[in-house]
């Protein structure tokens, strides 16, 4: 069996010599840095002391713990070793500026799925690589992205990475401490039978969304015509994981909770990543109605709905507002049960 390759290898095979693909390639390697000592941490859980004591608020109003500000300070340290002019972390309310000469900049989420801290669930990081255009580096869609991709600390600490030729997925291996590729061009799986959702908001949902998931749950007997499973970890990283392993869809709407109406994840660094990975992939990403990756965010922080997995699942979520999110989408208007069934 063929030793697999590291992704120092695989960055050089990419980067070809080029300047430029280097520079992502290095920044790619910072982050990796910084996945490592956080692995590390995560992985002597209580050891660590009480790594989800509340300590205050970040700048979108959610509750910070201990772990969400010690895996930013590690992340910001290792990037000032990359060719990064800025950082834009869900964990502060300005942007850093480490050097203004450098090209690149990174949103990052450095700690995904913090509600899981103390309970041993698979939790991470996420990030997206932009060209440094100045002070609107971060207002820049999606599309600009050089590169994207998540790191997931759970029982095995795994890499998925775009740098805009297919996601590919990496494992560090204990001991040599070396990220080693599983598993090569990833695609997700066009056609599903799971979907993850919080069907706890379902009182706050809007028509469409309730229309989708009543569907869903009327399995053989309805419209869809097969039954579904329902998957929820509540960490971003690890459903979406499990999308890219064996398919399905991810969806966290829009919905009537006060200021939930644009959705409750973060564009830049959180829907922004996961759209190119996916896409990379061969699935879809929307806010319900529109391709992710060609919002324009507001604000670095800007909140937004999304849905992504499965293209065929994305497609047909999008027909519930009428609207499909690309050709090929179907509308609940013509099936048995849908939009206009409470």
């Amino acid at each position: 069996m063929a030793e697999p390759l590291t992704l120092e290898a695989y960055l050089d095979q990419w980067a070809a010599g080029d300047a430029a693909r280097g520079d992502v390639g290095k920044t790619v390697l910072a982050m990796c840095v910084a996945a490592r000592e956080i692995a590390a941490i995560v992985g002597r859980g209580a050891l660590e002391g009480d790594m989800a004591a509340a300590i205050g608020g970040n700048a979108g109003g959610d509750t910070q713990k201990a772990l969400d500000l010690r895996t930013h300070d590690i992340t910001i340290e290792a990037l000032k070793a990359a060719p990064v002019a800025r950082v834009g972390s869900e964990e502060a309310d300005d942007v850093a500026v480490l050097d203004e000469a450098a090209p690149l900049a990174v949103a990052m989420d450095p700690l995904d799925g913090s509600s899981n801290i103390e309970t041993n669930v698979s939790i991470g990081t996420l990030f997206g690589v932009l060209p440094h255009v100045g002070e609107d580096t971060f207002l820049q869609p999606g599309s600009k992205q050089l590169a994207a991709g998540f790191v997931v600390y759970g029982p095995a600490t795994a890499l998925v990475l775009t740098v805009g030729a297919g996601t590919q997925i990496f494992m560090l291996e204990r001991g040599s401490d070396r990220f080693l590729r599983t598993h090569a061009d990833v695609r997700i799986a066009e056609t599903t039978k799971e979907y993850a959702i919080n069907q706890s908001n379902v009182r706050h949902w809007d028509a469409a969304t309730k229309g989708y998931i009543d569907d869903c749950l009327a399995g053989e007997t309805g419209p869809r015509s097969k039954n579904f499973n329902m998957r929820w970890v509540g960490s971003l990283v690890a459903d979406v994981f499990r999308i890219l392993i064996r398919g399905g869809v991810y969806l966290y709407p829009g919905d009537r909770r006060e200021g939930y109406g644009s959705g409750r994840l973060r564009l830049v660094y959180e829907c922004n990543p996961i759209a190119m990975v996916a896409e990379q992939a061969g699935g879809k990403a929307t806010d319900g109605k529109t391709r992710i990756l060609d919002l324009t965010p507001q604000k670095l922080h800007a909140r937004c709905a999304l849905v992504v997995g499965s293209a065929e699942e994305v497609d047909r979520f999008g027909g519930y507002y009428g609207k499909p999110a690309s050709k090929g989408g179907s509308s609940p208007l013509f099936a048995k049960r849908g939009l206009f069934l409470a």
